[in-house]
């Protein structure tokens, strides 16, 4: 078997036990690594990982020794996939290792919202409650999963588990996907009944040119003024300007998300400069329990090794 150059760009993105592939290597990481310098770091590497350093058409073509990316992450955006494949370099990505650590991320934002916590954890801080004429305040509405319509684009490992958990809560359960799934307890539905009966959407589809501002105004003016809208699955997704105005105007209830389209964000991003008690933004973290952290791991040299004994796995290019 060829002894071969592995170089992790970007180690410090993943909280893990990272073992050693079971064939010869020499290992090289570093903590992070900025977009610049991917080439001069891959410099005679068969092997890449990265997370999130992108690997362009101009920095593939200084890499003539590179065989394999192996990518860190499920989203594959940061790589150019038709360069790789034209250079013959197997990329390979995660899958379905954050089946419970995202859905529960999900989750977490759809109760924060709909029983508006924030509203009323900044109640009982600022003194409300103590100064109420009686027992409770219930100043701002509070609506219960129980009846209500999880409505979700995309229906992978992550969706389905999405999907399990809101039947759990008694809600009916909305999909729109290219192909139409065949379960018991699904509704199939187009993208335009997802959008106008959907209690709380969910996305979880992948970034691409047809995915790409998925969600904008239009979108937004369609769905009920009750909704909320989650996005754990990445950015780029939905217009962040058409969201936050429609935040502000009232066109939905809501917003929980995870991801942005510049991670990390600049200081001046709309959506950082939101200060409402209906939308929550959290750091890219959704993904990031240690357990998934570690299965990711695991994965991750499972898929070079498999690449290295000449049978490849999980692979997108």
């Amino acid at each position: 078997m060829t002894d071969h150059r592995i170089v992790f760009l970007d180690r410090d993105s993943l909280i893990a036990d990272v073992r050693a592939p079971a064939f010869a290597h020499t290992w090289t990481e570093y903590p992070a690594t900025g977009a610049a310098e991917a080439a001069a770091r891959l410099a005679g590497a068969t092997i890449a990982i990265t997370n999130k350093v992108p690997l362009r058409v101009d920095t593939l073509a200084q890499l003539p020794d590179l065989k394999m990316i192996a990518v860190a992450a499920t989203g594959t955006d940061i790589i150019d996939l038709p360069a790789a494949r034209e250079r013959g370099i197997v990329v390979a990505n995660i899958r379905d290792y954050a089946y419970a650590a995202v859905p529960e991320h999900t989750f977490a934002l759809i109760l924060a919202l709909r029983r508006n916590l924030l509203a009323y954890r900044a109640d009982v801080e600022a003194g409300m409650w103590q100064e109420a004429p009686r027992f409770c305040l219930f100043d701002h509405p509070i609506r219960d999963l129980h009846g209500s319509r999880l409505g979700l684009f995309g229906y992978g490992a992550l969706g389905h588990a999405v999907a399990r958990i809101g039947r759990a809560f008694g809600m009916e359960v909305a999909v729109h996907t290219r192909t139409p799934v065949a379960e018991e307890g699904i509704v199939n539905v187009s993208f335009d009944e997802l959008l106008a009966t959907s209690d709380v959407l969910s996305l979880h589809a992948p970034l691409t040119d047809a995915t790409r501002n998925l969600i904008g105004a239009a979108e937004l003016a369609r769905m009920k003024r009750t909704a909320l809208l989650i996005n754990t699955a990445r950015g780029g997704l939905v217009d962040e300007h058409a969201l936050a105005e429609a935040l502000v105007s009232g066109t939905i209830a809501g917003a929980g998300f995870d991801v942005l389209t510049a991670e990390p964000p600049p200081a001046d991003h709309v959506l950082l400069n939101l200060r409402l008690p209906n939308f929550i933004l959290t750091p890219h973290n959704a993904w990031a329990s240690r357990e998934a952290m570690q299965g990711l791991a695991d994965q991750l040299i499972g898929n070079i090794e498999a690449f290295a004994r000449g049978e490849p796995v999980n692979v997108v290019a």
